[in-house]
């Protein structure tokens, strides 16, 4: 009898699991964790070396891209909680500038500051080497911490407001990454610009090798502008740079894309025709002589440093290889050859072989 009762007693009994007690160990198990990965990535303090830091943000970020910066850079831990934290409180989007981040302010408040641009302090002029100056134009008209003077004027009122002894302004302002204060103007920032692309200029004109054919620095601008569009490798700069100035020795039309492109302005749709090639306009350098009458985009400093010191070889054609920079020829029946090779890794690349 008494068997039997035992035996129903520990039928009646509730598994562990199913418990109150095991229940509360569980919500307060994750109570904890969770507080624990808060503690590690909300509400930790944002690391800053010394009092204060700046965190710049470019126009075209957002809240994910910028976590996950700050993650690869160990700045922030378990950034799956910081996108989430984001989507369900920050409903504002990510506001470019230049932020100071203070000691002991936590990653909360830091990502929930960079919503708001009158949080800003500075505001990030990114200029990129063989940008147009009419792209800059735009990234000025665009930035909302930079108090808006002169880049909306038509472009002779604004070389007029800006002092500058040239009638085009293309090629005048030197491409680097820029940080001014907040409500800074545009006509301060442009002049700055100017002032340090005429400082490489003046630098490198007066350092140049002899018999150069430019009748003045500014056609070795211009120069250097063509050079900064036909090659994104520092290693073939001085390389171009030959080919054109061996061009322009010998009489031979430079015959260079991008001047042509330039020259067709808002005509120009991203494929270049032969009949683009055969239309003259005043920088179409297939169709004439010499330079074109202005640069064609901001050149950098180690682009006007190319104008000035060409490489000392008898290549006078360059061709893309396909494959990543160019191949450089001293002769026709070299260059044909070095065309053709382009053209078979263009036709395999389409057929899907490899080169």
């Amino acid at each position: 009898m008494a068997n039997l009762k035992s035996k129903k007693s520990r039928k009646k009994q509730t598994p562990f699991f199913k418990t109150t007690k095991f229940i509360v160990a569980c919500v307060v198990t994750a109570c904890v964790i969770m507080l624990l990965v808060f503690s590690s990535s909300l509400w930790r303090a944002y690391p800053v070396q010394g009092e204060k830091q700046f965190v710049s943000i470019n126009a075209g970020d957002n809240y994910s891209r910028l976590i996950d910066r700050l993650a690869r850079q160990h700045k922030v831990h378990f950034p799956w909680v910081l996108k989430i934290y984001q989507k369900l409180m920050i409903h504002d989007t990510l506001k470019a500038g230049v932020y100071e981040i203070k000691r002991g302010m936590s990653v909360r408040q830091v990502l929930s500051m960079m919503s708001n641009a009158d949080n800003a302090q500075m505001s990030r002029i990114l200029v990129i080497d063989g940008t147009t100056f009419k792209q800059l134009l735009e990234k000025l008209r665009k930035d909302p911490l930079i108090e808006k003077t002169v880049v909306n004027l038509p472009e002779d009122q604004m070389v007029q407001a800006l002092g500058i002894p040239y009638s085009n302004l293309e090629g005048l302002f030197a491409p680097n990454t820029y940080f001014y204060n907040k409500g800074e103007s545009d006509k301060k920032i442009l002049l700055d610009l100017y002032q340090h692309q005429m400082e490489n200029l003046n630098a490198a004109w007066a350092n140049r090798d002899p018999n150069l054919p430019y009748k003045n620095k500014y056609e070795a601008l211009t120069m250097a502008s063509i050079i900064e569009k036909e090659t994104s490798l520092d290693s073939e700069l001085n390389q171009v740079a030959g080919v054109f100035i061996r061009r322009l020795q010998q009489g031979m039309r430079l015959q260079t894309d991008p001047t042509v492109i330039y020259g067709m302005g808002d005509k120009y749709t991203g494929k270049l025709t032969k009949d683009d090639l055969r239309t003259p306009t005043a920088y179409n350098t297939y169709t004439m002589a010499g330079l074109p009458p202005t640069p064609i985009a901001l050149p950098g400093k180690k682009a006007i440093e190319a104008a000035m010191h060409p490489d000392h070889s008898d290549n006078v054609y360059f061709v893309a290889t396909g494959n990543g920079g160019h191949k450089f020829s001293a002769t026709l029946a070299e260059h044909n050859q070095a065309v053709q090779q382009y053209l078979a890794v263009l036709r395999e690349k389409k057929s899907g072989a490899t080169p």
